[in-house]
């Protein structure tokens, strides 16, 4: 009896680390470029009593054994890199990918992270950088005597002064992963490259699977608040039950206890 004490444990702290997953989720379904987590379960260990194929007999075997389970664990958190949905914003340095991709950008360290975030903006030396200030890689830098700026969807960034000559001012390119999935959050909308996600692939915009790049939009994240509100109660009333579960024991060992009176 005091094994299932353990495991309705078990089963009370994955529940709980579920909730902590699907909290986060909720919280940033306003974030622009989030994307959705999901914990996925794996069983514990299992303890034999009685090893399967056991001889039963002279000339049996026992056909399934008896082997009790120990619990359950979070085995990984998946991220879920479907499209969010895009909403168009009007501002010029506002960008959003359509389809496959990340946008790089530079920390001040040197190192090199990725974004679906397209809140980029331009600092007071004319680059264009995101909302920490982190430049965006390749570098773009627009003259101040430009009046209008365009992005196309291949990523070529181009300006007009008010002449209404242009001047083309460099390509914007996306990087993609074989396993995106792999790449490890930083917090801030960032993610770094890990041997889980392959290396990183640059590629021009719109061509060999990458998206297209939309000037004036953002995408948001991808959770689905009515799903989470859901999985939220679906993970409460499993917590529930194993709770009960170490109830339902502590009784069972009341009883016995009560035996010895």
């Amino acid at each position: 009896m005091i094994r299932g004490l353990y495991t309705a444990a078990t089963g009370m702290s994955a529940q709980q680390s579920n909730i902590d997953v699907i909290s986060n989720n909720i919280a940033n379904v306003n974030t622009v470029g989030f994307k959705q987590d999901r914990a996925e379960f794996q069983e514990l260990m299992y303890e034999s009593l009685n090893y399967t194929a056991g001889a039963t007999s002279a000339s049996t075997n026992n056909p399934t054994g008896i082997d009790v389970g120990l619990g359950v664990k979070i085995g990984n958190v998946q991220k879920n890199f479907l499209q969010g949905s895009l909403r168009e914003t009007g501002n010029t340095f506002d960008m959003a990918i359509e389809g496959k991709g990340f946008f790089k950008v530079i920390t001040p360290t040197g190192d090199t992270t990725y974004t679906r975030n397209g809140e980029f903006k331009l600092n007071a030396d004319g680059d264009v950088v995101n909302g920490q200030g982190f430049k965006l890689d390749p570098n773009i830098q627009v003259p101040n005597n430009l009046v209008k700026i365009s992005i196309a969807g291949d990523g070529t960034v181009s300006g007009q002064d008010n002449t209404g000559a242009v001047q083309q001012l460099g390509k914007i390119t996306l990087t993609t992963f074989v396993n995106p999935s792999g790449l490890a959050p930083l917090g801030n909308n960032l993610y770094q490259a890990t041997t889980a996600s392959g290396d990183p692939i640059e590629g021009q915009p719109g061509l060999n699977g990458v998206g297209n790049i939309a000037q004036g939009m953002l995408e948001g994240s991808n959770v689905a608040l009515v799903t989470e509100m859901v999985n939220l109660i679906t993970a409460q009333r499993a917590y529930e039950a194993n709770s009960k579960s170490i109830t339902t024991t502590d009784t069972m060992l009341q009883t016995v206890n009560q035996l010895k009176r």
